[in-house]
């Protein structure tokens, strides 16, 4: 099959209209869908309008995620670029995000017992000690919990149940 000026200009005009590249082979006739890529591709032309105008405004406010606040809070709303797949082709869109603080979410238990780090510096840490880092590294007071740990676990049964979670909760607080 050979690409002539008409059909080249054909192909333009209906990749300019939204239409996927299996309408596009479709409407043309005795060419395939990845034909179609490949000139789209070697003809450099911009991706496809989408159909019904523009969608970026309809995505952004209906990926704007929101959480229970706490009366007389104030919030930050930030944009971020994510990457989603569209298709055979991945986009970048901005969404915005709402920041809402850990302790709106969930309310803190009064009876949570912490037990006692045994302060730890790295060169002390054993197969048995949990190895919980606590504070920040560059600071001289850095240590880790240092409490017994289960065999052939990295973490005391207090700091296990932080790092790991039940999936149902990681799919609550997504």
């Amino acid at each position: 099959m050979n690409w002539t000026d008409e059909r080249v200009e054909k192909l333009k005009k209906l990749w300019s209209e939204g239409l996927s590249a299996s309408q596009i082979a479709a409407q043309l006739g005795g060419v395939s869908r990845n034909a179609v890529i490949g000139k789209v591709h070697r003809l450099s032309l911009p991706g496809r309008a989408k159909a019904g105008g523009s969608t970026t405004a309809a995505a952004r406010t209906k990926r704007t995620t929101s959480a229970p606040r706490a009366p007389n809070y104030a919030s930050r709303v930030t944009t971020r670029t994510v990457t989603r797949p569209a298709g055979a082709t991945v986009t970048k869109e901005e969404v915005e995000m709402e920041y809402v603080p850990s302790q709106e979410l969930e309310p803190v238990s009064n009876n949570v017992v912490v037990p006692m780090s045994r302060r730890l510096v790295l060169t002390q840490l054993t197969d048995r000690t949990c190895k919980w880092p606590i504070g920040d590294p560059m600071k001289e007071e850095f240590h880790f919990c240092g409490n017994d740990s289960p065999e052939a676990a990295p973490y005391c049964s207090f700091h296990a149940k932080l790092a790991y979670q039940p999936s149902g909760e990681r799919r609550r607080a997504r």
